[in-house]
């Protein structure tokens, strides 16, 4: 029985592997072939790459929509109160010109 040694990565070389493999036109398996890495261990790296990716858009885009909500409310708070104003202005002009 033969032992398999893992190898270890680092964080810099696993983000180059996966950027080369998908900004290359050649295929994946030839970008692992070359790198010397598993195929498959490769495309772990990509769908990890792409899930921390997607997870730091989706936050970014929530705080950009909390900010939004903020706005929206505060300027929604302040058309109720103009319409209030305008409502009473409206009453008393209307019982002074009867």
């Amino acid at each position: 029985m033969s032992e398999k040694k893992s190898k270890n990565y680092t964080a810099e070389f696993k983000e180059s592997a996966v950027k080369l493999a998908v900004e290359s036109d050649q295929p994946v398996v030839q970008t692992a072939r070359e790198l010397e890495v598993n195929v498959n261990t490769l495309y772990t790296w990509i769908d990890k790459y792409h899930h921390s990716k997607q997870g730091n858009k989706t936050a970014k885009n929530e705080e950009h929509l909390y900010d939004e909500l903020k706005r929206l409310r505060k300027e929604n708070a302040r058309l109720k109160e103009e319409r209030a104003i305008l409502k009473k202005a409206a009453a008393f002009f209307a019982k002074e010109h009867h």
